[in-house]
């Protein structure tokens, strides 16, 4: 649990670092290993700091510069997805994960305001 706990502290030490960084264009492409369309946007928004270490860890290795602005969950056909939005150097960027921080490529049906 301490380990955990230190864990979120060094995540948000590190995003609180990253914001610092001076802005610029960023292009960056990850491995996708499964497509899904979301019939609806039914995601339920949940604090940043409660995404799953391996989501975290997913997210810090392939966008080091990134901010986490939002973070959301949602079960589908018995998998659970999260939905996080970046701040990468002022771009924004959505990214669709599973709970063992695999890639999904996911196309939303409608714009969410948040």
């Amino acid at each position: 649990m301490k380990k955990l706990g230190l864990t979120l502290a060094a995540i948000g030490l590190f995003f609180t670092a990253a914001q610092a960084q001076v802005e610029g264009e960023v292009q960056t492409e990850v491995e996708v290993e499964n497509e899904l369309v979301v019939a609806g946007d039914e995601f339920e928004k949940m604090e940043v700091s409660d995404l799953p270490e391996t989501v975290a860890s997913v997210i810090i290795t392939e966008f080091p510069e990134a901010i986490t602005t939002n973070a959301f969950v949602k079960q589908d056909d018995e998998k659970v997805i999260y939905k996080v939005k970046l701040d990468i150097k002022g771009q924004l960027k959505k990214v669709y994960l599973d709970a063992d921080g695999n890639w999904i490529k996911m196309e939303d049906k409608k714009e969410e305001s948040n």
